[in-house]
């Protein structure tokens, strides 16, 4: 059975002829686009949550919550944040959460494309990721803690990788 006339070759996803070879790197790319997802039900949330403090009633059952809490360092954290929030203008919690839908919006491109195993994902992920790691380094230095160090961690090994994958697939 040979070739039929005029057809090229199959090339496998990827865009490479390296076969087996790229099936490693679309596990570690799912497993990366399984993060940037989850990075979107958070941001997805986060929006929603912002959106409903325009809501006077909302911020009164926060305070109410914040008061039940025992005393200690969550309730402090929770009722500057509750201070914090009670002090923006309409406007700028508008504006709070549609940059948070915009995040989110950007992750979901990153996650779906990365799913697919998409070359301008890995980009377009270099890219946003690397833009954002400086503020998680400043976020760190200000505000120590194990979950912000993870997530820097996390996005380091991230831009690591892709980059390290698009030089190979270029070579």
């Amino acid at each position: 059975m040979g070739r039929a006339r005029g057809k090229k070759p199959r090339r496998p996803a990827g865009g490479t002829s390296r076969g087996a070879a790229t099936r490693p790197r679309f596990g570690v790319l799912r497993a990366i686009a399984l993060f940037k997802l989850t990075k979107v039900l958070l941001a997805l949330a986060t929006a929603y949550g912002v959106l409903r403090l325009r809501d006077a009633s909302v911020i009164a059952r926060l305070y109410s919550w914040a008061a039940s809490m025992p005393s200690g360092l969550e309730q402090d954290w929770v009722r500057r944040a509750l201070v914090f929030v009670s002090g923006l203008s309409p406007g700028r919690i508008n504006a709070l959460g549609f940059v948070t839908l915009a995040y989110a919006a950007v992750f979901t491109a990153e996650g779906i494309g990365l799913w697919m195993g998409k070359r301008w994902a890995e980009w377009l992920t270099v890219i946003v990721t690397s833009s954002l790691i400086p503020l998680e380094i400043w976020e760190m230095a200000h505000r120590p803690g194990m979950g912000t160090a993870l997530v820097v961690a996390c996005n380091l090994a991230i831009v690591w990788y892709l980059i390290r994958q698009l030089r190979q697939l270029r070579a």
